[in-house]
């Protein structure tokens, strides 16, 4: 007999949402403090991750995406393949660019980040893979979007360890008016999805300056804020890692440029691409790993 799978609420946990809820994190000072953080909110925020040199790089390496990502979908609308996911989730308000491995050096060095590294590995154990690297550019008259955990992909009941972080770079300043992430710190606790219409009343604007890195949990409540602003956007990596066992949300193999691994042939980039499987159960081709373009 098929097993079905129990409705969400029946698989509420002990806590109620209040006993959860905790405030907002203050940035850290170190890893220790951080992963502190991260167990007891589900967040922790690093000022000054980024160094002034990195952060101009790469938020001038995000803009110039954007703006070629916006040239294509003006070139190709009305085409049939405009509907499909190809450089960017572009609208008035709105810019998303994907696969940004392919978009600059930066954001090579951002998903090999020593710290990034220590926070994921330390949340997810050793094997992790790299799922996705995106950014969002929040511009003037966004309204937002739905609230939602990274994970909720995976089905209930989840284990009581997140199967997924992202890793946030804030590349401009993140305030309550240019849409901020809205957060729930402390839903990663509750193990759960929202209950839509009632949780969104316990978000709050995840503010930081730019240069900042959070690490998020994959089970915290979040959704993009709205950019209430005349003339501010708001630009932010997100670098999702997941346990190994589950399918990488971009497909590497097929959408990375091969130069790239030709001119950054880490062991630890590899690993996380999906590339080096020796002593793990999945990924093989033939029983070997898979050929590097």
């Amino acid at each position: 007999m098929q097993a079905t799978q129990a409705p969400a609420a029946q698989m509420a946990p002990a806590l109620a949402v209040e006993e959860a809820l905790t405030d907002l994190p203050q940035p850290a000072r170190n890893l220790k403090q951080c992963k502190a953080d991260l167990a007891r909110t589900g967040l922790c925020i690093i000022e000054d991750a980024l160094s002034p040199e990195r952060l101009k790089r790469a938020r001038d390496d995000l803009y110039q995406a954007a703006q070629d990502d916006s040239v294509i979908a003006a070139q190709t609308a009305g085409q049939q393949d405009n509907d499909r996911i190809l450089t960017a989730d572009y609208d008035s308000s709105n810019l998303r660019v994907w696969a940004l491995l392919n978009r600059g050096q930066s954001f090579i060095d951002m998903a090999q980040d020593p710290a990034a590294i220590d926070l994921v590995e330390h949340t997810l154990g050793p094997g992790f893979l790299l799922s996705n690297m995106t950014a969002n550019i929040t511009l003037p008259g966004h309204a937002g979007m739905k609230m939602h955990a990274d994970q909720m992909s995976f089905p209930l009941p989840w284990p009581q360890a997140a199967l997924g972080i992202n890793i946030i770079w804030l590349l401009d300043d993140f305030t309550s008016e240019n849409g901020a992430t809205l957060v729930v710190p402390g839903s990663n606790r509750l193990n759960r999805w929202p209950h839509y219409g009632e949780d969104e009343k316990h978000l709050v604007p995840l503010v930081g300056k730019a240069g900042s890195m959070v690490a998020m949990d994959g089970r915290v409540w979040h959704q993009t804020g709205a950019n209430t602003t005349l003339d501010q956007s708001r630009a932010g990596v997100f670098a999702w890692y997941s346990a190994p066992a589950f399918r990488t949300q971009e497909n590497w193999f097929l959408s990375l440029n091969p130069s790239i691994l030709q001119r950054n042939p880490s062991q630890a980039l590899l690993k996380m691409l999906g590339y080096k499987v020796k002593g793990t159960a999945f990924g093989h081709v033939n029983g070997y790993e898979p050929p590097i373009r």
